[in-house]
């Protein structure tokens, strides 16, 4: 990439406070690529040659049950990181990777990353942080899917989005800009896309929130939300 803005990067956590010095020596090594909507961006057991750094759009992590159903481990926006654990510790990629809607990434090959992670402390610091919160998300699901009825864990995915990806708005709402369909919503909480359809359509009805035709959940009134949590 050439004549890159460095401030082009400001939302991507893994270069969060990066040194501006280390930020120009890695923008010659990234790649740019488009997806369209439900492009496979990776698959599992694939072996895992780049690392991809999500610009605009939605991306779904998911692996398949033993049933075939799909299970989403994750969703994940503008700023987020995807491919990066074959490229720490494994060569073959541990989930699928698609995109839920029209997709802009950067991709940087694995060789290179890894040196970059051994020559830019900052950079590693930022991947522990990434790991770590992925990690405390992980396990918060496990205990809402052993705790926590349908309705609680609808209400807390979607107050998580909006900590994570939450735009906030003149009037005092908040608009996610990622595509949060039913189905996926579903398959993301463990729940049936006729389950998750009643609640949403009960929250709208009261005010809670609305969805646009590309699926943005806006929240209208977060502290309703918060209470069903």
């Amino acid at each position: 990439m050439n004549e890159t803005n460095p401030n082009e990067f400001a939302g991507v956590v893994l270069f969060r406070e990066l040194p501006v010095a280390q930020l120009q020596e890695l923008i010659p090594l990234l790649h740019h690529k488009t997806f369209a909507s439900g492009a496979t961006m990776m698959t599992a057991e694939q072996a895992g040659e780049v690392v991809y750094l999500i610009q605009t759009g939605t991306v779904k992590v998911c692996t398949e049950s033993e049933d075939g159903s799909e299970v989403i481990l994750t969703i994940l926006g503008p700023g987020e990181i995807v491919g990066e654990m074959s490229a720490l510790d494994q060569p073959m990629r541990s989930a699928s990777v698609m995109t839920l809607e029209k997709t802009e990434a950067l991709w940087i090959d694995r060789a290179l990353f890894h040196r970059c992670l051994l020559t830019m402390p900052r950079l590693a610091y930022n991947l522990a942080c990434i790991l770590s919160a992925r990690l405390r998300m992980a396990d918060d699901q496990i205990r809402s899917l052993a705790r926590l009825e349908v309705e609680n864990r609808v209400a807390r995915q979607l107050m998580s989005f909006a900590e994570r990806y939450g735009q906030p708005q003149p009037n005092g709402d908040t608009h996610i800009p990622i595509r949060l369909t039913q189905g996926d919503i579903a398959a993301l909480i463990g729940a049936s896309r006729e389950h998750i359809n009643k609640i949403i359509v009960a929250y709208k009805e009261r005010g809670y929130l609305s969805v646009d035709r590309q699926y943005h959940i806006t929240i209208h009134n977060s502290q309703a939300l918060a209470k069903r949590c």
